[in-house]
């Protein structure tokens, strides 16, 4: 029995964010933060879909790009990489979904003109649910795993230039971040950035 379409669903999400303990609707970019979500073509077999279509990207004013696409492979649950950006000329959109197991990820607005400067937002990708997070240039992203074994997959508007990595910490109070209760992992450079400062190379 066949249950949807196969095509890439694209649907903008208006969340409230943790902002000084006020919620405030999260714009990016000229529309709304967007998450993709497959709809399938399903049967006995499992099923076939679609995770990437570039006319619907530029359908919807996102960035269809792909220079690079990565995959993190976590071991264990309580994994925390984050939060990472490129410095100008190298900002780079992504396309973050969870091909196995489950994570919390957040993103955090760092363009200093925008109306949600220095305010997040999170949700849950996984194996399951197959949604998907696009995520503007201009923004940095972590997340932390929630089962063992976890997977994530990225694609990239931009390569990888170590000269621009950069990166603000996970817990740093002026984001306020509710990260899930984990024992957590993480190598020293993520757990030891300093406060975040307002740097002009990060505006888009």
């Amino acid at each position: 029995m066949l249950r949807c379409v196969g095509h890439l669903k694209l649907r903008l999400l208006r969340q409230r964010l943790l902002a000084n303990g006020r919620g405030t609707e999260f714009a990016c970019c000229s529309g709304q933060l967007n998450c993709g979500e497959h709809t399938s073509l399903e049967d006995s077999r499992g099923f076939f879909g679609r995770s990437f279509c570039r006319r619907e990207f530029m359908e919807h004013g996102l960035d269809p790009c792909v220079d690079q696409c990565n995959v993190s492979f976590n071991k264990r649950r309580g994994t925390l990489r984050g939060m990472h950006y490129q410095a100008a000329p190298h900002q780079e959109a992504k396309l973050v979904r969870c091909t196995r197991g489950a994570i919390f990820d957040a993103i955090i607005d760092l363009r200093p003109e925008s109306s949600t400067f220095k305010r997040h937002f999170s949700i849950t990708l996984s194996e399951q649910n197959l949604l998907m997070l696009y995520i503007p240039e201009g923004f940095a992203h972590g997340f932390q795993t929630l089962e063992d074994d976890t997977e994530v997959f990225y694609q990239m508007s931009k390569g990888f230039h170590p000269e621009a990595a950069r990166g603000v910490r996970w817990n740093d109070p002026a984001f306020a971040i509710e990260w899930p209760s984990a024992e957590r992992i993480m190598n020293e450079r993520d757990r030891n950035y300093s406060n975040f400062i307002i740097e002009s190379e990060i505006k888009p």
